[in-house]
């Protein structure tokens, strides 16, 4: 997509609204701006960062657009968080701490040893880790890597990894550290969703937007995602309870466990040579993600507050600086526990005022309404919404607590989305009537109205021109007034979309490295929940794999179920087949980059009795659908 495609100008409501928005907050404030310069080191010279086949996977000057006045197509206070986060290059954090920021949608960190140097979060994409160390050798000297972290289970704090080491260097000794859970969790969220997660999360990043003033600026805790290789190498020393310490090349670093907060494994990092706390993706320049648009489990922000709480009681005494790996750092004492206070503040805030209002009987719509963060806390630019908001961290704390139900009966038992449209559009006089006055609701500026009433419409009559189009406008407009980043890529998507037709998933964080990772009981799991339930309700399949290593698994498919267990079953059931392979094959044929009829005539396995079978319950698993339609039926 180009920076031509078809886009409207913000109208007067929208102009007038982030006119406001200049008047609200104190923008002459620019300490942020410095401290997000400070101690820069250089970029580089190259600023397209390419994969093997020449594709450009990142583009360091795509955002130089930023360094103008914000246009009245964007919340003014989002293109401030844009422009800071746009800052790119190598950054001396305190001597012997460095990080390379706006090379990916995250930092990584470079810690310098005796000998070499550790590296923490080594970005989402190879390409974009292995430029980011370049930058680092060219300014501190050729360092070999002599360790790796990852703080947390997301991918991009460690789909890069193997543009910094190998496989063979973490089997020759290199340690990689990570959090309890940290494998089962990282790749679990990639597989078992990762086909709804990674096609939402192109409308959450706006990967496919023209980057420009009437399209993607930024995602509040980063640019965008990178589009380069996703990579994994397991962990090797697992971090288990807090307090636990660890040297590496010379480097002691103290750990905080902190599972549960932004993700289900994380932890914090504390140096105390350094008089340095990194606080992973705990306490960022934003509210963040209770539960993320992409979709996620549901964060703790209970357990988030109770984090930082205990991370300003373990560490402040010994800290100077504290830094993350998305974002800018801050220096001194005070400024960083008032930091992290306010973080901690901020989480417990919307907590508990959600418990408070869901237990006086308010809806999840109506509490996203009410709650508002107090003025101190709104006066901070870091509690700001730009990757989370209130708005719809109150609707996951809500979720969290009483799930999808309101507690009214009219909500237990309502249509589908097309079938309701239909139902909707009928009752309000049909899709002219229902336009006509939308235009006028859009005309009022009353644009969440118009997204609201043309949805039906849409849903109703996919093909009907003019509701996509005012479903288009009104979504534009939202997106320019919005101040979270990610709520502007949604709606921006979202017009895209509707105007130009599905333009699929950019990044799939499912790659070869991260399905490799699966254990063979997460590899069944993953395809248990691709069986068509209705079309094999009749089968009754049983499978034994048995391993050359001397272990065993039977599967079988019964009432639209795929079961398997470790061993050989239930005593007495012969399986319709009995297959023994090896575990490096067995991968193939359950993974499909191997057809079970092969199996005998390349000698990879002995099979003894009816192989037709197994064929028949693989048929039985359906394909996924990684472009499946978002703003149409």
């Amino acid at each position: 997509m180009t920076e031509d495609i078809q886009s409207n100008p913000a109208g007067s409501r929208i102009v007038a609204a982030n006119e406001a928005v200049l008047r609200q907050y104190p923008f002459d404030d620019t300490r942020d701006m410095d401290d997000a310069r400070r101690g820069f080191l250089g970029t580089a010279d190259d600023p397209r960062i390419r994969d093997a086949e020449g594709r450009v996977v990142w583009d360091l000057g795509a955002y130089g657009f930023l360094d103008k006045g914000c246009p009245d197509t964007a919340n003014p206070s989002l293109w401030r968080q844009s422009r800071l986060c746009a800052e790119h290059g190598l950054f001396e954090v305190v001597e012997g701490i460095y990080q390379v920021r706006g090379f990916d949608l995250s930092n990584v960190t470079f810690v310098e040893g005796d000998t070499g140097v550790f590296v923490i979060d080594p970005l989402l994409g190879v390409e974009n880790a292995a430029a980011a160390l370049a930058l680092y050798r060219r300014h501190r000297g050729d360092r070999a890597v002599t360790g790796v972290l990852y703080t947390h289970s997301h991918a991009d704090h460690f789909g890069g990894v193997k543009g910094v080491v190998t496989q063979e260097e973490v089997d020759g000794g290199l340690p990689v550290y990570a959090p309890r859970g940290f494998l089962e969790h990282a790749v679990s969220e990639n597989v078992l969703a990762g086909t709804a997660m990674s096609r939402r999360a192109a409308y959450m990043y706006g990967a496919a937007l023209p980057r420009g003033e009437r399209g993607q600026i930024g995602a509040g805790l980063g640019q965008t995602l990178s589009t380069g290789e996703v990579s994994l190498i397991a962990p090797t020393v697992e971090i288990g309870h807090t307090s636990q310490e660890a040297t590496v090349d010379g480097i002691r670093m103290v750990f905080q466990l902190t599972p549960g907060t932004e993700a289900p494994a994380e932890l914090n990092i504390h140096f105390p040579d350094h008089r340095a706390l990194c606080m992973a993706e705990n306490a960022t320049h934003t509210l963040h993600n209770l539960l993320t648009l992409r979709g996620a489990e549901v964060r703790d922000p209970h357990e988030w507050s109770r984090y930082l709480t205990q991370a300003i009681d373990l560490f402040i005494d010994d800290t100077e600086v504290a830094f993350a790996s998305h974002h800018w750092p801050q220096w001194g004492r005070a400024r960083v526990e008032t930091f992290l206070s306010e973080q901690r503040d901020l989480y417990a805030y919307v907590h508990d005022q959600t418990l408070r209002l869901m237990n006086q009987g308010l809806t999840m719509l109506e509490i996203a309404e009410q709650v508002e963060l107090p003025p101190a806390l709104r006066r901070a630019w870091h509690t700001h919404g730009y990757y989370g908001s209130v708005s719809h961290n109150t609707k996951a704390v809500y979720q969290r607590y009483l799930g999808w139900f309101d507690g009214n009966p009219a909500h237990l038992w309502e249509h589908p989305p097309v079938e309701a449209a239909r139902r909707y559009v009928a009752f309000m006089g049909g899709a002219d009537e229902v336009l006509r006055r939308a235009r006028t609701s859009y005309d009022e500026g009353d644009f969440r109205w118009v997204a609201t009433v043309v949805n039906h419409v849409v849903f109703a009559d996919p093909d009907n021109a003019d509701a996509r189009a005012l479903q288009a406008d009104a979504l534009e407009q939202l997106g320019y007034g919005s101040e979270n980043g990610t709520w502007r890529n949604f709606f921006l998507m979202g017009a895209l979309e509707l105007r130009h037709g599905n333009v699929g998933t950019p990044t799939n964080a499912a790659s070869r490295d991260v399905i490799g990772a699966l254990t063979l009981d997460q590899l069944l799991d993953s395809l248990a929940v691709r069986v068509d339930g209705p079309a094999s309700w009749d089968a009754d399949i049983t499978v034994r794999w048995n391993l050359t290593s001397g272990d065993a698994v039977t599967m079988w498919l019964r009432n639209g179920v795929l079961t398997h267990v470790a061993g050989r079953g239930s005593a007495g059931v012969a399986p319709d087949v009995e297959i023994t392979l090896d575990e490096r094959v067995l991968r193939a044929v359950l993974l499909g980059t191997m057809a079970p009829a092969d199996l005998p005539s390349r000698g990879a396995a002995t099979v003894t009795g009816d192989l037709g079978r197994l064929i028949e319950l693989l048929g039985h698993l359906d394909a996924p659908d990684p472009d499946f339609a978002i703003v149409t039926p």
